[in-house]
Order: C-alpha cells, then structure tokens, then sequence
C-alpha cells in the first residue's frame, strides 16, 4: 500500500532566524518535475541527507535528493552550531551498554566526521565558520574532581586532547556564579549550519547529484527491482533509498515515524550589546553547561548574543517565547537584564528514546538515518558516511548503530510523557544544584 506523507509543519520558506538573515547563497534548487530514474535516492535535505547525497558523490555515484521544502529548512538550519565529537547519549553510557571496544569504533566515526566537515568547507571558512576554535563544556555542579577525571576518561576512549580548565579560569571569561568546573574541546567549533548544509548540496549538485526542493515525497511503492518515490508533480525510480527525514517525517514510513519524537527546541538572538557584554562575557568560545535542561551560546563580533536551549513538546512564539529565552539569559547573567532580543525561532528535533542516532535498513535497499536531535552535528556526517559506505562498497559499519533500534517511542502519548520526562529532569537539576551547590 502506498505510503501517503503528511507535513510535521507548515511547508513554506525559511523561517526568521539569525541563520536566514545571513545566508550567502540563498538561490533556490530547481523542484522535481519529470520522471527520472537513478541508482539511489535520499528523502529529506537537511544535514543527514545532505551529507549521505555529499559522500555518494564523493564515492563517485550520482544520486538523487528530494526535499519538500528547502535544504536545511529543518533543524539542520536551526540549531545551535556546534561542532564536535560524541552523541546525545554521553561516552560513559555508550560504554555501558555496547563495551569499550564498540564504543570507540562508534564515537571514531564522529571524530573522523570532524576532519570530513573541514574538508568540505574548503576555502569557505570565513563563511561557514564563526568565532575561534574550541567549545567549552562547563559544570553547572559544584563536584570537585568529577570534571578532571571525566576529561581523562574522554582523551583516553575518544582519543581527543580535552583540556580541564578549574572553575576560576572558566570565571575569568564568564562571569556567571553558576558556573564551576569546566573543559575545553579545543579542536570544536562553531558553524553556520544552514550556509554549511545549502554549502555541501551546492557541491554535491557540481559532482553530478541531482538536488530538488519543494518536491515532498508523496508516496512510496516497491517495484521489482528497487523503489519508486511519487512527488507533487514527478518521481523518481531507484534502485536503493535512504529516508533522512526524523521529525519531519509525518506518516511517510510508520516504522521510522514512530520510532522517533519531534521535539521543539529554541534559540534567541540579541540585539547589539555593546560594552555591557563584557560585565558578563569575555571568552569567544561557545558554550553549554551540563544540566539535562542545558543552555548553549555564542558571542558574535558585533556584540549580539545568540542563546539557546530548552526541550518542549510546546511551542511559544513571537514575545512569548523571546521573554521566556530572555528569562533563562538573565537566570545565568543577572547583569545583562534588560537586553533586548532581535529574534527568537524554534525548530523539531527527532528525539529517539536512546538518545542515539538510528541508522540502519527496514530492508534490502531502504536505507534510513535518523533520530540525531541532541548529538550534533558530527552524528549526521557519521550517518551519511556509513550509509553510502554500505551503498557503494558493502561497508558493514552501519551495524555498529544495531544496539540502538527503531524503538517505539510512545506515539501519539509520547509528547506527554516525553513533556513530564523534561519537567521531572529540570526538578533533579534543581535539587542537584541545592544539594551540591548550597
């Protein structure tokens, strides 16, 4: 039975966020009008899909990409644009539930995945790139020793050079007494995301791809040989098809939708600051802090700050959501109160309940890669190389992600639970705070 695709959101342009506002290259990709035919077909142009058509170019195959709105509409041009190894679910965990050996073989890849974006920008940097190099990860907890020995389990299993910086260092550059104990991934930085994703098609489209927009998958049916993918107003026959939609996948395929929930997450920037940045940040680093409901930010040069955070299953706008992202600034930089937001946006995440990315096959040829909400954006390049890895040569590195299935992730009671799950985590941040923090 053909499979009928159903918007998770309202089909349109980009939305109004910092990253629109700065795009370099806004030219739109041509929309499917014809039949064609091709080897492989990837469904969904954010990073995922965007990095999997990238790879099968760069591996000398010429596939196709269809989106249904345009490249990196979703969360791939939405997030906070950090770029460094590792996954949702933290190193110690994975360690747990796979064995050490798996767990290098697993957190490598997203390692590997760094050196693979740095390649692709190319001579691009000053427009894909922001600030200096290094992210800092820094303790919300007052828990002497726990951050220096983590940084040595993290150099020893990632094989990484994580630099531990005590909490009057990390105060020297952010004056927040939140903040304790920190380190330093010197070799992350930060990225504009969607100039990277549009970035990778555009060279993807120059190796031979074909890259379409406004063209959502309809439908899918199984042919004797391979697949065919109904669009709006064509298709496309393949031979193998890799889904890279997670949130935005509505009812394409039932497995994958199910197995995934669109969690909203939000960023606000600023508006200039001016001189009163310094009473609160020095530092150009990016940085997040290590609570479950965490924020992440950056300083650009003209003093604007850009803020994110937040997990929800709701979804504020406008005023509200920019005073309720102002409310979290001011909660770690008391002495900023009173700046003013230029822009707040929100975008879906697919959240699986693992908290790892789900890669892997429904079967012979249907490829899928999702569920990379949380593990940044090195897990998206890590899913598009394994993929076309197994596409072109019969790589088997995919089954790395077996222990990590398309579990069920609770549809349509999900949210709810998921929304009580992130109430429940905030209290033991709180009562971790109190505990430890005095």
């Amino acid at each position: 039975m053909p499979i009928r695709y159903k918007y998770a959101e309202e089909k349109g342009e980009y939305i109004d966020s910092y990253y629109s506002r700065t795009l370099y290259n806004p030219g739109k990709f041509p929309t499917l009008t014809d039949d064609i035919n091709a080897k492989v077909c990837v469904i969904g142009g954010g990073m995922a899909g965007v990095a999997t058509l990238h790879s099968l170019v760069e591996k000398g195959e010429k596939a196709v990409l269809i989106e249904a709105n345009r490249i990196g509409w979703g969360a791939s041009g939405r997030n906070g644009g950090f770029v460094s190894p590792g996954y949702s679910q933290g190193a110690g965990d994975i360690v747990k539930r796979v064995g050490e050996c798996h767990a290098r073989e697993l957190l490598s890849l997203t390692t590997d995945a760094m050196g693979i974006i740095n390649r692709r920008i190319g001579n691009q940097g000053k427009k894909l790139k922001d600030n200096i190099p290094g992210l800092l990860d820094v303790s919300w907890f007052d828990e002497p020793g726990t951050v220096e020995k983590n940084v040595e389990f993290l150099n020893d299993l990632m094989s990484v050079n994580y630099e531990f910086w005590p909490k009057e260092k990390i105060r020297d550059y952010y004056h927040s007494d939140h903040y304790y104990d920190a380190f330093l991934k010197p070799n992350g930085f930060q990225l504009h995301s969607l100039n990277y994703t549009i970035h990778s098609a555009r060279e993807a489209e120059k190796g031979g791809a074909r890259v379409f927009e406004n063209s959502p998958a309809l439908n899918i049916s199984k042919t004797t040989n391979g697949w065919k993918i109904l669009t709006e107003n064509g298709s496309v026959t393949v031979d193998e098809l890799v889904i890279c939609c997670s949130a935005y996948i509505g009812s394409l395929n039932f497995k994958l939708s199910t197995a995934t929930l669109p969690v909203a997450t939000y960023v606000m920037l600023t508006e200039p600051i001016g001189d009163r940045l310094k009473d609160a940040i020095k530092g150009k680093w990016g940085v997040s802090d290590n609570r479950f409901s965490s924020n992440y930010y950056r300083t650009f040069d003209d003093t604007s700050l850009f803020w994110g955070g937040r997990v929800s299953m709701f979804r504020p706008a406008g005023k509200k959501l920019e005073q309720i992202m102002k409310n979290d600034l001011f909660g770690v930089y008391p002495q900023l109160r009173g700046v003013r937001a230029a822009v707040a946006w929100g975008g879906l995440m697919g959240y699986p309940v693992h908290k790892m990315p789900q890669i892997g096959q429904l079967e012979p040829g249907f490829w899928y890669a999702q569920g990379f909400g949380g593990s940044g954006m090195t897990s998206t390049i890590a899913g598009g190389e394994v993929i076309s890895n197994a596409i072109v040569y019969g790589d088997e590195r995919y089954k790395l992600f077996e222990p990590y299935g398309l579990d069920y992730a609770g549809k349509p009671f999900g949210p709810i639970v998921a929304q009580t799950a992130y109430w429940l985590f905030q209290l033991q941040d709180t009562y971790k705070e109190w505990r430890l923090n005095g």
